[in-house]
């Protein structure tokens, strides 16, 4: 296992630095990263990915040239068969990655490959380095700044909504896996801290008196939640936190939506859910229109028609893994990848960048209350907004899903919403998820990258989002997020 393969060891020395992101997807308490990068000596500490507990993630700058590596997951040494593998002289299996730079024609380790597999994917982007121009990037494939014409973004617009047309939500299953569900009858606050505990923003709703599936349970019920409680003539005190079904909240929530004396049962919206035999574009087009994160895939037997099989949580993240596995190896197909990102309209832009939609870039300072960040969650109807200093640079993001951080030693009744502060809430968050403090929370692009190498960031476990920065100040300039590109392929 132990080897001292590394850059220098295969001749392909370098000066030069390259942020190289690594992932362990297959779930664990405490993970690390050891490797020759590391002389097998010092374990980097992984940290799980937002919203997604069970994705491990770590950035090491390292030489150009293959670096070996091995995880530690719970004090067991672990390898990945799902990436690039080789053996060691001593026969152990290790996983290796080629770091490239720009020109540099790959050589194949001397050591036997025993798996298939892409070399990791690198990030240009780092709040630690600054990697200069001439390497920010590796040279793709059609990757000419050229523009093309609207009669080719259009095609590749067809196309893509051709794919999504004949693959089903079926493909999304994954082989292995598990779905959260909560009854209704559930006090809240249980919920809460079940969800925080899980490491999931959502979870599926299950009514045992009606034997069916009647919603979900979100991030923003939580922040509504918490909203009401810290306003004044609150319609859930924190006491009633304590004793209250997710039912009665859905009440309570009815009533603030101005439909008075309703119950839970009679004024839900009917619920939102896809089949396994429903299109990828059905799938995408429910999430889009109806502004949801997820749908339940549900299975229903003809013996028991009314009471389905949920089969899996279908998100927008996960139909673009599924399109970009087809046509990651084929981009000429689509001529709109060559573009740079800011020429299309994708994204939300500061004023007189980008092709932007409607809406108005949202950003707050680390001092800004708690309370105001939720708040603009909620209006700006956004999944996130970036965190920046005095200068416009991006510190950090806080996202929708980092509320039920505040389950952990109940901070929600200790810290007032509007005493709290962006910074002092990004570190709860960070304490709770083993994240640290300027860890890889932020995941970031140039507004002159491809949507090629846009959406090959987007693909990655775990992001939703993509900051554009300026490069060398990290001033925010955009965001991208998996709706948008949604938005851009299929409205």
């Amino acid at each position: 296992m132990f080897t001292e393969s590394s850059a220098s060891g295969s001749g392909l020395a370098s000066t030069l630095v390259v942020p190289t992101r690594f992932v362990w997807p297959h779930g664990g308490r405490r993970v690390y990263l050891c490797g020759s990068f590391t002389r097998w000596q010092e374990m980097l500490a992984m940290s799980p990915v937002e919203g997604c507990s069970s994705v491990f993630q770590v950035i090491c700058s390292l030489p150009a040239g293959y670096h070996q590596f091995k995880f530690v997951v719970d004090g067991e040494w672990r390898y990945d068969d799902q990436q690039p593998m080789m053996k060691d002289p001593l026969g152990d299996c290790n996983n290796f990655v080629l770091v490239k730079e720009p020109g540099i024609v790959s050589v194949s380790p001397t050591n036997e490959v025993v798996g298939p597999g892409a070399t990791m994917e690198v990030d240009p982007v780092s709040s630690s380095h600054r990697v200069p121009p001439e390497v920010q990037h590796q040279p793709l494939q059609g990757d000419a700044i050229h523009g093309v014409g609207m009669a080719a973004i259009d095609t590749s617009r067809q196309r893509v909504t051709d794919f999504l047309l004949c693959h089903t939500a079926f493909e999304l299953l994954p082989e292995s896996g598990k779905v959260i569900v909560l009854d209704v009858s559930m006090p809240v606050k249980q919920a809460f801290h079940a969800l925080y505990e899980q490491g999931i923003p959502v979870a599926p709703l299950w009514d045992s008196d009606r034997q069916r599936f009647v919603g979900m349970l979100t991030a923003s019920d939580f922040i509504a939640i918490l909203r009401q409680i810290g306003s004044s003539g609150a319609m859930l005190s924190e006491e009633e936190f304590d004793s209250h079904t997710i039912a009665a909240w859905k009440d309570e929530k009815a009533v603030l939506a101005g439909h008075a004396q309703s119950s839970f049962s009679s004024t839900q919206r009917p619920l939102i859910y896809v089949g396994p035999d429903d299109s990828l574009r059905e799938v995408a087009m429910k999430l889009l229109q109806h502004q949801v994160a997820t749908v339940p895939v549900l299975h229903f037997c003809p013996q028991e028609p009314m009471s389905p099989q949920i089969l899996h949580l279908a998100s927008l993240s996960g139909i673009l893994k599924c399109f970009w596995r087809h046509f990651r190896h084929a981009p000429n197909t689509l001529p709109f990848l060559s573009q740079p990102i800011c020429t299309l309209r994708i994204g939300t832009w500061i004023p007189g960048l980008g092709q932007t939609n409607s809406r108005t870039l949202a950003m707050l300072h680390a001092s800004a209350s708690l309370s105001d960040a939720l708040g603009l969650l909620m209006q700006a109807r956004v999944s996130a907004i970036p965190i920046v200093d005095e200068n416009g640079s991006l510190l950090d993001i806080y996202a929708r899903s980092d509320i039920t951080a505040l389950a952990r030693d109940k901070a929600y009744a200790r810290l007032p919403l509007d005493q709290l502060t962006i910074a002092q809430a990004l570190q709860i968050a960070q304490s709770a998820g083993g994240t640290p403090v300027g860890g890889s929370r932020c995941h970031m692009c140039l507004r002159t990258d491809s949507l090629q190498i846009v959406l090959e960031r987007l693909a990655l476990p775990g992001i939703r989002r993509l900051v554009c920065v300026e490069a060398g100040s990290k001033r925010v300039e955009g965001i991208v997020s998996l709706s948008d590109v949604f938005h851009f392929f299929l409205l």
